[in-house]
Order: C-alpha cells, then sequence, then structure tokens
C-alpha cells in the first residue's frame, strides 16, 4: 500500500500592519488607480524593521499545529527567498523555537513557487518514510528587498507566513560587483505575465492529467497571488469561472512563496473538494499539485 501525504493542519501569520495603495504612492510616479487596474491589488501588510522571516514563520507554523491537535513533527521545511541569514538556515531556528530541536530542518528557495516545491519535498520525505510528520511553511518579509524608488516592484509585493501540518498517510554571485540597482528584485513585467499564465495552464494541466482529472474537474484552484489579471487569465483560457480562483491579492499583495496557504486559509474548502495547487516565479520556476482537501481539527 502505498504512503500518501494527509494535511492535518493550516496556519497563517500577517504583520499587523497594513500598508494601502494610497500610503505606498507617495514618493513614487503612481498612484491608487494605477496599481488597482494593473495588479488588483489595494493593500498588503508589511513587517515592521525588527520582524524576520523567521518570527513570521514561528507564529504561522504553531497555528498549523494547534489546527492540528498539536503534537510533534520530525521535519520542519521553510520556503522562503527572504532568508534570515545564509548560514545556519532558517528553518533550523524555526524548529528550534517551536520545541523541535531534533527535527530534520531545510530551507527551500524557489522564490514564489516555493509552496508548490515543498508540497514535493515534504512528500517525498514521507513516501520515504524519512519523516513521519512536517511542518511546511512558506514565509516571507518581501517589501523590504523592493527597490523603494521602482514603482513597477514596490507596489506588488507584500510580507507574511502560510504553513500547513502534513502526516504520512495511505492509499551566488559577488558581492563586490553588485549596483545598487543590484541589491533590489527586477522585472519584466510583459515576459513575466505571457510566462506565468502558459506555464501556470501547462503545468496545472499536466498535474491533474497525472491524477486522472480535468481540469475542469477541480472544484478549486488556488494559485500563486501575483497579479489579479494573471489569474484571470489563467481561468479564461482553461474555460473556468474565475469563481473557482480564489484571490487574495488585493489585501496581501504579492507574498511568495506565502502566498498559496495564506489564500487557502482565507477561504478554505470544503472536505471532498479537488484542489488544484499552481504558481509561477521568479527564475521562472514553476509547479502545480492537487490534492483532496481533507476534514480538518479546529484546533
Amino acid at each position: 500500500m502505498s504512503i500518501t501525504s494527509v494535511l492535518e493542519g493550516l496556519g497563517t501569520a500577517l504583520p499587523p500592519r497594513r500598508l494601502t495603495n494610497e500610503e505606498m504612492a507617495r514618493g513614487l510616479d503612481t498612484d491608487d488607480e494605477w496599481i488597482r487596474t494593473r495588479t488588483g491589488i489595494t493593500a498588503r501588510h508589511v513587517a515592521e524593521d525588527d520582524v524576520a522571516t523567521g518570527d513570521l514563520a514561528v507564529d504561522a507554523g504553531a497555528a498549523a499545529l494547534k489546527s492540528a491537535g498539536g503534537g510533534t513533527v520530525d521535519a520542519v521545511v521553510v520556503a522562503t527567498t527572504t532568508p534570515d541569514q545564509l548560514c545556519p538556515n532558517t528553518a533550523s531556528g524555526v524548529a528550534e523555537r517551536l520545541g523541535f530541536t531534533g527535527a530534520a530542518a531545510i530551507d527551500l528557495n524557489v522564490a514564489c513557487t516555493g509552496f508548490v516545491y515543498g508540497l514535493a519535498t515534504a512528500a517525498g520525505l514521507l513516501a520515504t518514510a524519512t519523516s513521519e510528520r512536517l511542518l511546511l511553511i512558506g514565509a516571507e518579509t518581501m517589501v523590504r528587498f523592493t527597490n523603494p524608488y521602482d514603482r513597477t516592484t514596490r507596489v506588488l509585493f507584500g510580507d507574511g507566513a502560510g504553513a500547513v501540518a502534513l502526516r504520512a498517510g495511505r492509499g551566488p554571485p559577488s558581492h563586490s560587483d553588485y549596483t545598487y540597482e543590484d541589491s533590489f528584485l527586477r522585472m519584466e513585467g510583459r515576459e513575466v505575465y505571457r510566462h506565468a499564465v502558459h506555464r501556470m495552464i501547462a503545468s496545472l494541466t499536466a498535474a491533474c492529467e497525472r491524477s486522472g482529472l480535468a481540469v475542469t474537474d477541480l472544484d478549486r484552484v488556488v494559485a500563486h497571488q501575483a497579479n489579479a489579471r494573471i489569474l484571470e487569465a489563467v481561468a479564461g483560457r482553461l474555460g473556468m469561472p474565475v469563481s473557482k480562483f480564489p484571490m487574495t491579492v488585493a489585501e496581501h499583495g504579492n507574498t511568495s512563496a506565502a502566498s498559496i496557504p495564506l489564500a487557502l486559509a482565507a477561504e478554505p474548502p470544503t472536505p471532498g473538494e479537488r484542489v488544484g495547487l499552481v504558481a509561477f516565479g521568479g527564475g521562472f520556476a514553476w509547479g502545480a499539485a492537487t490534492l483532496v482537501w481533507p476534514q480538518l481539527s479546529q484546533g
């Protein structure tokens, strides 16, 4: 009998500070209307300077464990593009602060696709009996890595974390070469849009085929929350109603690896629903997964 991955808990953490488009637009050549019409974003949560990615990850991980009814884990996987430091990794600090000093601790850096890659990593750990129960956390503090003078990236991102508890079931270049601009994210918006729509459609279709489903069999698609127009285009080209694509981008902005679990928590699926997860992100990485949503404990 094959070993499967069972989702048993879900938790999130958002910084209390909410930054509106009007506030962010100050000092930039833009305004609320320009941001909303091109991205669907109206606000985002921003971590204070003394809040690290690991802090958000710990809070989200603790919430996911509470949702799962408590207990211990033997592995912690943190998907992040904004680690607290290069070494030791962020996951090791998160595991220690949660009380799992003997747990395996793994960081994944795949930008906005990190949570989907994390699911694949977690599934492998569980399937090979390397772990019996683990935490997968997507956590980002993206805002501090955006150029404060570049409206094309500054307005897009937000900070936050989301986590799931899973158990086994059956059935760099040299910094001396950097310019000031190299310290920040850069993006070619039109190219990203074109590739994102194409790759998300292709990867979600492939994941459904491997599960014996048609894309239209999915009850909902929880996609990486980068841009409302991207999600609308994906839904339209797949022939699916946009109502099947829950969106949190308006309030969260692009939270990179944290966006999918945050979206899952904001509008949890009903037990038994067939759910597709799909993402596209920096470095042109993409991935998708399908799952049947379980009955979760209220914690």
